[in-house]
């Protein structure tokens, strides 16, 4: 299988969903574009998630999966603003939570916060296609809005590694909606795609992971890996972790 051919809504998808995708990267994945734009972006997506309250319902989503653990340890991916794990420490009084991101200076921004001097976090720079860490050595991690802008090969390795070191990986992602329903978005966001903001909201639409591509990358890190997809609001839950 070449999985980095596979399409963004996955192999089986019609000719259409197949054309909504985009090689074009967002702002926050390119070298070439300043560091105050790409905050710029993060402060908006941190802006959104508390106006919609994204970070807290994500956070009691996943609250189920620490029951009965005391003190639960928790690695975030991609973590960006921090906000999600924040939310999770102050609904888990127990929570052991290692926030991570692979861009220094959201690593920088997030240490020097509250979350850099919270006696249960650590803030430290990882890239979630090979991490640091031995197996099962956290109960759960958490990927949020982030799982998009890798390609197909880098997602699969991402699956991969994280239901290694973690007993089950949440991701929360955009959720792909029908191709015709997908058009009337795009369109809608275009008027706006001059700001920073929607510039990588509409990049991102188009980049979004299909259940079935989903289940192909699953399938393609470690045939043991088994996902189950629920909803958020507008957003997909992917809920991935390994039989034994």
């Amino acid at each position: 299988m070449d999985i980095a051919a596979m399409p963004r809504a996955g192999f089986d998808a019609s000719w259409l969903d197949r054309h909504l995708q985009t090689g074009r990267l967002e702002y926050l994945d390119r070298d070439d574009v300043d560091d105050r734009i790409k905050q710029q972006v993060i402060w908006s997506l941190d802006w959104m998630g508390r106006l919609l309250r994204d970070h807290d319902r994500l956070a009691a989503r996943v609250m189920p999966l620490l029951a009965g653990i005391p003190n639960p340890r928790v690695l975030e991916l991609g973590a960006g603003h921090g906000a999600l794990s924040r939310a999770v420490l102050e609904r888990h009084a127990g929570a052991q939570v290692t926030i991570t991101d692979i861009d220094p200076v959201s690593v920088s921004n997030i240490a020097a916060g509250d979350l850099g001097h919270h006696n249960r976090a650590e803030v430290r720079r990882l890239d979630a296609t090979a991490i640091e860490a031995p197996d099962h050595s956290y109960d759960l991690a958490l990927f949020s809005l982030s799982f998009h802008h890798l390609p197909p090969a880098a997602a699969a390795r991402v699956l991969t590694e994280a239901t290694r070191v973690a007993d089950t990986l949440v991701v929360c992602d955009l959720r792909r909606p029908p191709a015709p329903v997908h058009l009337l978005r795009l369109a809608s966001m275009l008027p706006f795609a001059w700001l920073p903001f929607a510039h990588d909201g509409l990049i991102s639409s188009l980049r979004a992971y299909s259940p079935s591509a989903f289940q192909t990358l699953a399938a393609y890190a470690d045939p043991a890996i088994r996902v189950h997809f629920d909803r958020l609001g507008r957003n997909q839950i992917v809920v991935a972790s390994r039989v034994t």
